[in-house]
Parts: C-alpha cells; sequence; structure tokens
C-alpha cells in the first residue's frame, strides 16, 4: 500500500486556498498603492517641474556677457561678486567648481581695490592666511578674528557689501584661498555651468505650494508617505482579521 505523503508547498502566486487567493490580492494591492504613492508622485514632479533661476542667477546672467568680453563696469563686476558669493555660501559645491569660482571671482575683488591699496590689502590676505592655516588656531582666538573681520571690513567696502552680511562674512576665506592659485581661463570657461548648477532649480505648483508651513514635496514625502505606510498596515491586518472570521479560521490555544 503506498504512503500519502503530505504536501506542503506553497505559491504567492498561483494560491490554492480562498485564505491564500485574499492574502495575495491583498498584498499586491497595498503594494501597488505603496508604489504609486511614491513613484508616481516623483513621475509627476518630473512631469510638472519647470527650471527656476534664482535672482542671483538672472543677475548673474545680465552681467557676464561684458564680463567674459572684457567691457563689464566696476558696477558690473560687484552684481558678478555678489552672485558668485551666493553660490560660494552653499553648502553643496563641490571642491573643485568651488576653487574654480573662487579663482575667478577674486580677481575683480582684486581688481575693484584701488592700486594705492593693494599692497595693503595683500597684506590682509596673508596675515588672514598664515593664522587660519596656523594648527593652534581655534574660532575662539581673537587674532584670527580681529584678522578675518579686517579683511572682511576692508574687502566689502570696496564692493558695495554691507559688512555685517553673510556675503562679507565669506570673503577672508575665499581670498586667502584663491590667492594661491592663478586666475587662468580655464577656470572663468567653467562660470557658466557651475553659476546654472547651483542657482537654477527645478520647480512646480508641487514645490511651490505650502502645507502647515511647509512646501507641499516635503510634506508628502516625509510626513504623508510615514502615514500612508502605517494607514496601509492596518488596514491590512484590519482586513486579514475580518476574511478570518468570514472564513471561520480560528487560532487554536
Amino acid at each position: 500500500m503506498e504512503e500519502k505523503v503530505e504536501s506542503y508547498d506553497f505559491s504567492f502566486f498561483k494560491p490554492t486556498t480562498r485564505l491564500a487567493k485574499f492574502n495575495r490580492n491583498i498584498t499586491l494591492s497595498l503594494v501597488s498603492v505603496w508604489a504609486i504613492g511614491i513613484f508616481g508622485f516623483h513621475i509627476l514632479l518630473k512631469i510638472v517641474e519647470k527650471p527656476t533661476p534664482e535672482d542671483s542667477y538672472i543677475a548673474y546672467e545680465s552681467v557676464w556677457n561684458k564680463i567674459s568680453n572684457g567691457t563689464a563696469s566696476p558696477a558690473d563686476e560687484k552684481v558678478f561678486i555678489s552672485s558668485a558669493l551666493s553660490v560660494l555660501g552653499k553648502l553643496s559645491v563641490n571642491d573643485n567648481d568651488k576653487v574654480a569660482l573662487e579663482n575667478v571671482m577674486s580677481q575683480f575683488v582684486i581688481k575693484l581695490v584701488p592700486d594705492s591699496l593693494k599692497i595693503n590689502f595683500n597684506e590682509k590676505i596673508n596675515a588672514f592666511t598664515a593664522v587660519k592655516n596656523d594648527s593652534l588656531t581655534r574660532l575662539s582666538d581673537k587674532d584670527y578674528i580681529d584678522t578675518k573681520n579686517s579683511l572682511a571690513d576692508f574687502a566689502s567696502g570696496f564692493l558695495g557689501i554691507k559688512s555685517y552680511s553673510v556675503h562679507a562674512k565669506l570673503l577672508p576665506f575665499i581670498l586667502s584661498n584663491s590667492s594661491i592659485r592663478a586666475f587662468n581661463e580655464e577656470d572663468s570657461s567653467k562660470v557658466p555651468a557651475i553659476m546654472a548648477k547651483y542657482l537654477i532649480h527645478n520647480q512646480s505648483f508641487l514645490t511651490d505650494f505650502k502645507l502647515l508651513g511647509f512646501p507641499f514635496h516635503y510634506f508628502y514625502t516625509a510626513v504623508f508617505l510615514l502615514i500612508l505606510f502605517v494607514g496601509l498596515c492596518w488596514l491590512y491586518c484590519y482586513r486579514t482579521d475580518k476574511t478570518l472570521i468570514k472564513l471561520n479560521v480560528t487560532e487554536s490555544i
């Protein structure tokens, strides 16, 4: 007599019982909702997005042609410097882009300083560079702070920048870094791509609209999707309990 062998094979995509079919269907349904909620929203963002320049880029674009062909006025050069500082103040700027933009910008800063003060200006740059590179320097050191502020106040005075502004605070670091390398045409040729990279952003009504004080796309991804996930988990448990009761499936103790 042939012995009967129990089969415990189970296929998620080819269920053989009503409970297994229910489990497959609800799982696929909820995963589909989750996938549409995440990837569908990102696809929608890509469809409706529109490149939108910052004000700093619009200002830069209005003077760059004159700067690149050598016909820029001191006022045009100040506009470029201010726009470049808007980029260099961003934490996302990579090192290669930063070096190129610093070297180009510093040439115009030096150009705007009167010849009679250039020696004094270079002395201030060298003094801050020496203090900054001192391994014993701390941000609380009076010599470091005084040297940095002296250079920032001196440079900002020729650039039309408020000495207490963020742009003025960046100047000492840019000037002390860029003075290491000489200006070259390769750096200048990189400027348009660098400015566009950091000052033009993809925006749409999904990013401009605010909900509870947050941009909608941030609220959607950081808050709503978490709520959706918890809700889908609850719905799975609720529907499963109801189906178990309907099929008279009980848990034995």
